[in-house]
């Protein structure tokens, strides 16, 4: 099948360098781009900079809207043409994601030791209803893999959409070879539609950077900086000594080219949309250019997006030990242990958009006999701190969804792994 944007980008005249840079140059380098002219634009014109926050939601909305359609599609694909003789890797990414997570609540915990952040406490909404128990998190995990296929891709429920892509894929894996090929062309028709979306991130970035700027500003996060330093602070270990580590353990190599592709490729789009779910065409889109195999990215990113949440593990911990420090409570080491086993357990259960992983504070905060008025008052405080605290932990729990599948699909004794600036 041709696709539409390779034949706009030959028709582009060579002698043109902007248009030439705009259809054809390194979507990074236009990112920064984006990134720089929307802080300007921010501080130079408000007005205007929140007007062109419409760029920014249009982009966001297309990455919501395609996303959902993308994993369907792909994985029922990869499943239904899967040969008998294709090994996927799914068990050891779910590993290292469990691992990851648990060693990011760890960090968290010894650092909110070192550094203990007090927070003041204000009132909050009664609106949000927080989960009671880790066992309720689960039951509701548990009753999104058997929601309506329509209200699954309505609602971006992943684990549903990926329960749906399975069981359609197994079904299709006995069907005509000419339904599989239907089939194989949808997902490449929908791989297209990415492409282009994609390729507007640096103009939707501009816009959303341009909002943030002119209508958040720093200022209400002044009272917060040594909160916001902690938990940024972990989640920054975690991305470039934790994570560098574990991947280290399994593959062998130097992990540092991997994590620093991961970070410029998937971090980027992902502090900016805010959202695990949004930026799962974005990590798809990598994978295939890191040459891992689609049977394993395309089940094992859509997975990652709603389990794998080292940062929304750091989140939960932080803010927790925070009001235990306010509020002069004492705790000792099994407390703590436990406290990064509940958070570990929560994260997997946080959803996979902005704000996702601070209704789960109240859940950890009860460890501790905190009453449930005081935990929300916690939550507020992440709303607050939420345009730094937030874009980094997705940040985080995006890049590492495409750096583990990568480490988990490698095979000890093969080639390495193919870099994109290998592949560029």
């Amino acid at each position: 099948m041709p696709c539409l944007l390779e034949s706009v980008m030959v028709a582009v005249p060579n002698q043109n360098p902007l248009l030439r840079f705009v259809m054809r140059g390194s979507i990074v380098k236009q990112i920064v781009v984006g990134l720089v002219l929307g802080g300007i634009v921010g501080i130079l014109a408000p007005e205007a900079a929140s007007a062109l926050g419409l760029l920014g939601d249009l982009f966001v909305g297309a990455l919501k809207a395609v996303a959902p359609v993308l994993v369907l599609v792909l994985v029922a694909s990869a499943i239904a043409n899967k040969k008998s003789t294709e090994t996927t890797h799914i068990r050891p990414i779910l590993l290292l994601y469990l691992i990851g997570t648990f060693s990011a609540a760890l960090v968290a915990v010894v650092a909110s030791f070192i550094w203990p952040s007090v927070i003041q406490l204000k009132p909050v909404a009664d609106s949000m209803t927080p989960p009671g128990s880790v066992v309720e998190v689960l039951r509701t995990l548990l009753v999104s893999a058997i929601d309506n296929p329509v209200s699954a891709l309505m609602n971006a429920n992943y684990i549903g959409i990926l329960v749906w892509a399975v069981a359609l894929g197994l079904a299709l894996r006995s069907a005509h070879e000419s339904t599989k090929a239907v089939v194989g062309d949808l997902s490449v028709a929908v791989s297209y539609i990415v492409q282009w979306v994609i390729r507007l991130a640096p103009l939707g970035i501009f816009g959303l950077v341009a909002a943030i700027v002119a209508d958040s500003g720093v200022d209400a996060m002044v009272g917060y900086v040594r909160l916001l330093a902690v938990l940024i602070g972990c989640m920054v270990f975690i991305a470039l000594v934790v994570n560098p580590l574990i991947v280290f353990l399994k593959i062998r190599q130097n992990p540092y080219p991997l994590v620093f592709t991961c970070l410029r490729e998937s971090a980027v789009t992902a502090f900016f949309t805010r959202s695990s779910a949004a930026n799962i065409p974005v990590n798809m889109r990598l994978a295939k250019r890191l040459g891992l195999h689609e049977e394993t990215y395309s089940v094992s990113i859509p997975l990652g997006a709603t389990i794998n949440m080292a940062g929304a593990a750091v989140t939960i911990t932080v803010l927790t030990l925070a009001a235990v420090n306010t509020l002069g409570i004492q705790v000792d080491l099994p407390t703590a242990l436990l406290l990064s086993i509940v958070a570990s357990v929560s994260a997997c259960g946080a959803a996979g958009v902005a704000g996702g992983s601070l209704l789960l504070i109240p859940l950890a905060c009860s460890l501790f006999g905190i009453s449930n008025d005081v935990a929300m008052q916690v939550v507020g405080v992440g709303f607050v701190i939420g345009v730094l605290q937030d874009s980094t932990e997705t940040a985080l729990n995006s890049s590492t969804d495409v750096l583990f599948t990568a480490a988990g699909s490698y095979e000890r004794g093969s080639a390495p792994i193919r870099l994109h600036n290998e592949i560029e």
